[in-house]
């Protein structure tokens, strides 16, 4: 009787029972080998790599299961939620091709029948729980503040034992009702504790999705599971959560380890099912000939937001991602070059358990790859999205130039091996920038990058040359075939093996002659075919630029 009298005494407000909340979130109906799986972060920052790394795990699991991934924002410390967050994880998610099936949506709605999907609007659900552990004798109210609890430490360190709130030491374990009611009637602060049955002297095992057999001392701490300010703690909230929405299968960072035996403890002394636990290792950063852990505070490039701004691609992200995740993805990806990633089953016992490098070569040369199999419109839509937000002068431009544009990124696309010049849409604009005549005009006022072997004189008759018998209609070998004849008017060799055999009887050879024409278009001595990049610039704009070089002045 006195368990339930402190019980209404701590909650008098809370009516509902257990039963109650189970009547509002009944079983999924999902076969047995469907796994429900979940990423719950908190809004406490931008959302990190290894974050988005975690999720892609989760996701692929669940989806080629058949089963339900969800989002779940953990918002219950008020005092570290930083404003934006949870738009930055939704936005970040989509960006990169992560679904969720069920969780809070950027417009204020949620999708899903097992929410709310914010732990900070299923406070009252959690006092159901709690009260019903105190009703219990599994919970108790602790009246200690941090003066008590300093001075309880010190006399566990004086005589060398483990410190913590346990067994003896837990000052109010065995706090009687009245006891609890006096401190309350004098406005005493107070938590909720769980009454721990466990002992440090044993252990317990579990099986890990990634690590395998994982062995711990099992909880012996009387945890608080709900703060002076009423809000629970994690421990006790993700228990309850996974709980009511079904998660069969928790993919974190191995940094939640220890805390295993905690959580095994709380569904076990509310009777729920255990999930599945798997415990990832974190991506690691190469510096100079170390690796370390990616830092909140020193790495940019931590964040999922950093590799949006730079433009790569979400899909080269998830692609990427899936070679860490399982080594054997690549070896399938060389074999089945046009699907999708997600016709891959991911395996969390071949997953790396000692944390993967991010290797940003091999990320750009997957970019690259990913970029090179869109077509054109394709490039042109994602560059169009991206600028908007990130390149306000590429948008501008680009926005005017729609049709232009698209045959520009549409060059070298088009071969069996299509070029692979872009790894992020930050690398398209300095790259086909000579292409519009406003950045072309101001590139040329710091002059032409000619090749050392030809000097100015020779080149403005190079280009006054090729501009008199250029013909806009030309097929391609007649178009070289009017620059071969041109050299060997100059004084340059028609072809290399020419070149080669009397190197000294030359000016330079027909390349040096194409060089020129190109640096007078482009003000690029490296371009892609340079007969490509004249039918798309249009005879009048090519010879507008001939006319400008053979105009300028040193």
């Amino acid at each position: 009787m006195s368990n339930e009298n402190m019980a209404e005494l701590l909650f008098p407000d809370v009516r509902q029972l257990p039963a109650d909340i189970y009547s509002l979130y009944p079983p999924r109906n999902l076969s047995s080998s469907a796994m429900v799986t979940r990423f719950a972060p908190s809004p406490t920052g931008l959302l990190n790599i290894g974050g988005l790394y975690a999720t892609l795990i989760s996701e692929r699991l669940a989806h080629q299961s058949n089963g339900v991934f969800f989002l779940r924002i953990e918002d219950t410390d008020k005092k570290r939620e930083v404003t934006g967050s949870i738009e930055n994880i939704i936005h970040s998610l989509s960006y990169f091709g992560i679904d969720f099936d069920e969780g809070p949506l950027l417009i204020g709605d949620e999708k899903g029948t097992y929410g709310p999907y914010k732990q900070s609007s299923r406070i009252q659900i959690y006092k159901v729980f709690i009260k019903h552990l105190v009703r219990n004798g599994l919970a108790y109210p602790c009246f200690c503040d941090a003066d008590d609890l300093q001075k309880i430490k010190i006399r566990q360190q004086n005589l060398k034992i483990r410190t913590g709130y346990y067994g003896k030491w837990a000052k109010h374990r065995d706090i009687s009702f009245l006891q609890a009611k006096e401190e309350i009637l004098n406005g005493k602060p107070f938590v909720i504790r769980l009454k721990s049955l466990g002992s440090a002297d044993r252990r317990i095992t579990y099986h890990d999705l990634v690590k395998g057999p994982i062995e711990l001392p099992e909880n012996d701490q009387d945890i608080v599971i709900m703060k002076t300010d009423g809000l629970p703690t994690y421990h006790f909230a993700h228990t309850i959560d996974d709980h009511l929405m079904g998660t069969t299968h928790v993919i974190r960072g191995d940094e939640w380890l220890s805390s295993v035996p905690i959580h095994i403890q709380l569904f076990e002394t509310l009777g729920f099912k255990i999930p599945e636990y798997g415990h990832i290792a974190p991506i690691m950063k190469q510096v100079g000939a170390s690796k370390r852990k990616f830092s909140k505070r020193k790495d940019l490039d931590g964040t999922a937001e950093y590799y949006k701004e730079q433009g790569y691609p979400g899909l080269a992200i998830s692609e990427y991602f899936m070679n860490l995740i399982n080594s054997d993805f690549e070896e399938w990806r060389m074999a089945n070059s046009h699907q999708s990633f997600r016709d891959f089953f991911i395996h969390t016992d071949k997953m790396n358990a000692s944390g993967a490098l991010l290797d940003m070569n091999k990320l750009n040369d997957i970019s690259k790859d990913v970029i090179s199999k869109l077509t054109s419109k394709q490039v042109f839509d994602h560059l169009y999205t991206w600028s908007k937000e990130f390149d306000s002068e590429l948008y501008s431009l680009i926005d005017k130039n729609k049709e232009y544009t698209v045959h520009i990124l549409d060059i070298g696309r088009t071969m069996k091996k299509p070029r692979k010049d872009y790894a992020k849409w930050s690398d398209v604009k300095p790259m086909i920038a000579y292409f519009y005549d406003e950045w072309f005009e101001k590139d040329v006022l710091g002059d032409y990058k000619l090749p050392t072997n030809v000097s100015f004189n020779v080149a403005k008759e190079i280009v006054l040359g090729f501009s008199k018998t250029y013909r806009f209609n030309n097929e391609k070998d007649a178009w070289f075939h009017e620059i071969k004849e041109l050299a060997g008017k100059l004084g340059f060799a028609k072809d290399m093996k020419q070149f080669k055999a009397n190197p000294n009887h030359y000016k330079g050879h027909v390349g040096d002659v194409a060089m020129v024409i190109r640096v007078a278009l482009t003000n690029r001595t490296t371009t892609p075919d340079l007969y490509d990049i004249m039918k798309v610039m249009g005879e009048k704009r090519v010879l507008a630029r001939m006319q400008t070089f053979v105009g300028h002045s040193i």
